[in-house]
């Protein structure tokens, strides 16, 4: 090749790679952080100011054995009324020998410094009593998950780092690695994987959680299919699973209403006595 075509083949190289990178979603890759991902596509996501649904939880063990759950679930936001972030309020639908077994929880706001207050009450019994506060590391409900795992983090709680950003089936995914600032957390990191569909960051989710130990090694996964209902992000489908036993935990969200006005009088220990009557 002669001087001058090299030069012409060096200059449409250039160009190429100068029109790739003013591309709309290759600014945007090469803009975006870690905390801007897990802002925009988790916690800015609305819930809404109150839910009530059905939550089914299945346990299955690496045999195939099943344990089903049914619950009623109760949640309303305060958005720091009187120092509170929000309250949640579960019933037991089944199995039948646990029917109207509640839990109560009064979650502060995490600036707060005040651990959560929290009631169960056994029918059997008709008694509330007061429970202290769970470690975070134990399971919910007897799942793989942990409380720690389903408690709202503040973006400042974890250092986050973009590992690698990839387009596929007409989206832009992006995985994010989250590593918590506590000394005592029950993980040294999470890779988080979020999905932004062409329409933008409206519809961008968390689709995906790998949890790694405090020796490195991964521990379990987390898969999320999200359904919007009257504008709020809800569950719809969650699966975890233990990498290490093959132990898996299915939760289930159906039945859901948002903004039905729940009064503050569901979450008092006189309706955990009486019940909840939808």
């Amino acid at each position: 090749m002669s001087t001058i075509g090299t030069l012409r083949h060096a200059a449409a190289c250039a160009a190429a790679g100068v029109a790739l990178l003013w591309a709309p979603e290759a600014v945007l890759a090469a803009e975006v952080t870690g905390a801007e991902v897990v802002q925009r596509c988790e916690l800015d996501k609305d819930p809404g100011q109150d839910q009530k649904s059905t939550l089914t939880v299945t346990l299955r063990d690496a045999q195939g054995n099943e344990k089903r759950s049914i619950y009623r679930r109760y949640w309303k936001a305060y958005h720091g009324k009187r120092g509170l972030q929000d309250k949640m309020v579960i019933v037991t639908r089944f199995p039948a020998d646990q029917r109207g077994t509640a839990f109560m929880r009064w979650g502060y706001l995490p600036e707060k410094r005040r651990p959560p207050e929290q009631w169960l009450y056994l029918p059997s019994l008709n008694t509330v009593r007061r429970v202290s506060q769970r470690d975070p590391a134990d399971s919910f409900l007897g799942s793989d998950l942990a409380y720690w795992d389903i408690h709202e983090r503040r973006l400042e709680d974890d250092e986050h780092r973009l590992l690698r950003v990839e387009e596929k089936d007409g989206a832009t995914w992006y995985v994010v690695e989250s590593v918590p600032k506590e000394r005592d957390a029950p993980y040294s990191k999470r890779v988080q994987w979020f999905r932004k569909p062409a329409g933008g960051w409206d519809g961008c989710v968390k689709t995906r959680i790998e949890y790694y130990g405090p020796s490195g090694s991964l521990m379990k996964t987390q898969d999320i299919q999200w359904q919007r209902v009257g504008g709020a992000w809800v569950w719809k489908r969650v699966e975890v699973e233990n990498v290490k036993t093959r132990h898996r935990s299915i939760f289930e969200v159906s039945d859901v209403e948002v903004n039905t006005g729940l009064r503050d009088r569901v979450f008092t220990e006189r309706t955990l006595r009486r019940g909840l009557r939808d």
